[in-house]
């Protein structure tokens, strides 16, 4: 069984590589094996990730890429598919989010938001699609959110990006089948850097703990499993697929 999750040999690019869950995303894909491209904005945090990884025997190498940045991401997208003869798997990782009531949010705020959290997801999955077509192999996993199923007051920019994420991930599936995947997991409330404020909110942390049948808080690791089985072969036959990782929090709250 331990065959079909390896990503022995395996290219993978994961963006938002330079902390919270893209770093420990770049760490289990390098730990199955995979040479990791870390990319991200911060070379600093990217190089503290690849690190991370040889000091575990991985493979890794830093990429400094905005995701927002057209022509910078077309460039390094064929950069590294020559350099690495294949990219075998993207991981779409990167994101933002804006607090704030719809009625104060400026336009172009709400449309930041879009941008880096769902044109940049379908500019990627474009570029490196067309190498995954070319080779005949592929797997896309989008990073969505329990706030791409349901709704949440003042982050409405993140709850659009999220559910349209949703979307793309399965006119993904359809447009690069068969041999391309492209799925999404969901991940409810993790304990990362995202979201620090929320973790002190005492009454916050408390409805997190009561409204999930796991009765805490998501931790990085707890995407592991899924990330590896839609990122390898062991889900070969899943796409246009969603894993929603909450704890339960969806099942009670729907």
């Amino acid at each position: 069984m331990a065959d079909l999750f390896s990503m022995k040999n395996r290219v993978a690019l994961v963006t938002g590589a330079s902390r919270g869950l893209g770093r420990d995303m770049a760490l289990t894909l390098a730990g199955a094996g995979a040479r990791v491209l870390c990319a991200g904005r911060s070379v600093k945090d990217l190089e503290a990730t690849v690190r991370m990884i040889a000091r575990k025997g991985g493979k890794a190498e830093a990429v400094p890429l905005d995701v927002t940045d057209e022509a910078g991401v077309a460039a390094a997208v064929a950069a590294l598919a020559r350099r690495h003869r294949r990219i075998d798997v993207l991981v779409n990782n990167a994101g933002i989010i804006h607090r704030e009531a719809i009625v104060d949010t400026a336009t172009e705020t709400y449309r930041s938001v879009i941008e880096t959290n769902l044109v940049a997801q379908f500019r990627l999955s474009r570029e490196v699609g067309r190498h995954m077509l070319k080779q005949r192999y592929g797997r896309i996993v989008n990073i969505s959110s329990v706030l791409g199923v349901l709704g949440r007051a003042s982050v409405a920019g993140y709850v659009s990006a999220k559910h349209g994420l949703i979307g793309l991930t399965k006119n993904l599936a359809v447009e690069l089948g068969p041999h391309v995947t492209a799925n999404a997991i969901a991940p409810g409330f993790m304990r990362t850097e995202f979201t620090a404020g929320l973790q002190k909110n005492d009454a916050f942390s408390g409805m997190i703990e009561q409204r999930t049948a796991a009765h805490r808080w998501g931790e990085p690791k707890d995407l592991r499993g899924p990330l590896l089985l839609l990122a390898s072969d062991a889900g070969a036959y899943m796409t246009g697929s969603t894993l929603v990782v909450d704890g339960g929090l969806t099942t009670i709250l729907a």
